[in-house]
C-alpha cells in the first residue's frame, strides 16, 4: 500500500506594530495599529488570508472528506491562530470543528505561541505545549498524540523530551545531510527513544507544490496531477510513505488561486484514491503503520527553513540573539508580577516570527524573508521589538515598586 501523509500547518502571529521609542512608557498596546492599512495590521492581514486561503482550502478539505472516505489530513493550528480566528473569522473555527468530527482529521501538538522556547527555557516550552493541548481539546474535542516543534526544529534532545512526555510521534525535516543514503519514506525511531516514532518530510515532493508550483521558470512547469502522481508512485519504490508537509497558506496565499493550485489539489486527491493501492494516513496512523526502519540521530538542530535547514533564520545574527536573550531573560520578573496581561504580552513576544523578521540573510533566502516581513528592514523589526521590551521593563518595574510599597504598608500596620 502506498500512502500519502498530508500535514498542513496553520499559523498567524501577532505582529508588533510600528512601536517607536516615543511610545515607551505610555502606550502598552504593542499589537493594534491605528492605521488599518499599515503593514502590521493584524486584523486586516488575518481577514485577507482567511478569504484567500483558509476559507477556500478548508472548503476543499471538507468536500474531499465528504466525497472520498479514504481521504485524511493532519493539521497543526497555533494558539495565536486560534485566537485571531475567534476574533475575526469564527466561521473558520466552525469549519475546523466540523471536519474534526469526521474522525479523519488529526490535530498535531505544538507550542501555543509558535515559539523557540525549547532552545531557551524547557519549563516555559512545556507549559506552552500543555496550554496548546488544552485549547485543542476544548475546541475540537481531540487529544494530540504527535508533536511538531516550531518551524519543524528538531534534534535528539527534543526527541528525548517527546518520549518522556508520552508523544506517539514527532515530525521533522528529511534533510539529506542527516539521512545520507536513507529515504524519508519510512518510519524511524529517534535516537535513544523507546516508544516515540519519527516521520520525516519528503522535502522535494513537498516543495514541488509549496515553492515550485507557480514558478514558470521551473523546467517542470506546469505541474500536472498526472506528472506529480507519477513522481509520488516512483517515490514509493524507496518506502511506503510520502510525507507531504507544508504550510496551509501554500494554498491561496503563497500560491494564488489563479495558478490553479486549488483545482490541482482536489484533482490530486481524486486521482490518487482512484487506485486501490493508494491511501492517505494521518500522522498517528503513519507512526503505527510499520516498525521503525532504523534508529536516526540528529545531534544538531534541523529545521525546514532556508537552504541551511538550521536555526540561522531566527538566530543567525547579533540582533536576533540579543532580542531572544532579552525576552527570555524577563521570565522571572514577568511571573513575579502576577499580571495576566503582562504574561500574555511576554509570550506573544516569544513567537518565532519576531526574530525571523530580523533576519539579514540575502541571496537565495533573503527574498523570502523580505516577502513575509511587514517591516521596511530587519533593523526596523529589531528596534520596534526592543522598544516593546523596554516598555515591558518599565511596566514590570512599576509593578515591583507598587508591591514593595504595599509590603511596607503592611509591615507598618503590623
Amino acid at each position: 500500500m502506498r500512502s500519502i501523509v498530508l500535514y498542513l500547518h496553520m499559523h498567524q502571529p501577532y505582529r508588533l506594530k510600528h512601536y517607536s521609542i516615543f511610545s515607551v512608557g505610555h502606550d502598552h498596546d504593542y499589537w493594534t495599529e491605528k492605521d488599518w492599512y499599515a503593514g502590521t495590521n493584524n486584523e486586516r492581514i488575518f481577514k485577507k488570508v482567511a478569504d484567500k486561503s483558509y476559507r477556500p482550502m478548508l472548503a476543499i478539505l471538507e468536500k474531499c472528506l465528504n466525497n472520498y472516505p479514504g481521504f485524511k489530513v493532519s493539521l497543526s493550528i497555533t494558539g495565536t491562530f486560534i485566537e485571531q480566528a475567534q476574533f475575526w473569522a469564527p466561521d473558520v473555527i466552525e469549519t475546523l470543528q466540523r471536519i474534526c468530527k469526521t474522525g479523519r482529521v488529526e490535530i498535531v501538538a505544538e507550542t501555543y505561541y509558535h515559539s523557540l522556547a525549547f532552545f531557551f527555557d524547557k519549563q516555559e516550552f512545556e507549559e506552552q505545549v500543555v496550554k496548546h493541548q488544552k485549547i485543542i481539546k476544548e475546541l475540537f474535542g481531540v487529544d494530540t498524540q504527535v508533536f511538531r516543534n516550531t518551524e519543524l526544529s528538531y534534534n535528539d534532545d527534543l526527541a528525548k523530551w517527546a518520549d518522556d512526555f508520552g508523544m506517539k510521534g514527532l515530525l521533522a525535516e528529511g534533510w539529506d545531510k542527516v539521512l545520507e543514503w536513507r529515504s524519508p519514506n519510512f518510519v524511524y525511531r529517534p535516537a535513544g527513544c523507546k516508544d516515540t516514532r519519527l516521520l520525516l518530510k519528503n522535502y522535494r515532493l513537498s516543495d514541488d507544490i509549496a515553492f515550485r508550483f507557480s514558478d514558470k521558470h521551473w523546467k517542470e512547469w506546469p505541474l500536472t496531477v498526472e506528472k506529480y502522481q507519477s513522481w509520488l508512485e516512483a517515490a514509493t519504490l524507496n518506502g511506503p510513505l510520502i510525507n507531504l508537509f507544508m504550510d496551509f497558506e501554500t494554498f491561496g496565499e503563497n500560491i494564488w488561486e489563479d495558478t490553479g493550485i486549488f483545482k490541482f489539489f482536489e484533482h490530486l486527491v481524486y486521482s490518487w484514491l482512484k487506485d486501490e493501492n493508494n491511501s492517505f494516513l494521518t500522522v498517528s496512523e503513519a507512526c503505527d503503520s510499520d516498525e521503525p526502519k532504523a534508529e536516526l540521530s540528529m545531534p544538531w538542530t534541523v529545521t525546514w527553513a532556508d537552504t541551511e535547514r538550521d536555526l540561522s533564520a531566527w538566530l543567525g545574527n547579533s540582533m536576533q540573539h540579543e532580542a531572544m536573550q532579552a525576552v527570555y531573560g524577563m521570565k522571572q520578573d514577568v511571573l513575579e508580577s502576577e499580571d495576566a496581561h503582562m504574561l500574555e504580552d511576554w509570550r506573544r513576544l516569544q513567537t518565532s516570527d519576531h526574530p525571523y523578521y530580523m533576519c539579514t540573510k540575502y541571496f537565495n533566502d533573503g527574498d523570502v524573508h523580505a516577502y513575509f516581513s511587514p517591516y521596511d528592514s530587519p533593523y526596523d523589526a529589531f528596534l520596534y521589538y526592543m522598544n516593546a521590551l523596554r516598555d515591558m521593563r518599565e511596566r514590570l518595574d512599576e509593578i515591583a515598586e507598587k508591591k514593595k510599597a504595599a509590603s511596607k504598608e503592611v509591615e507598618t500596620d503590623n
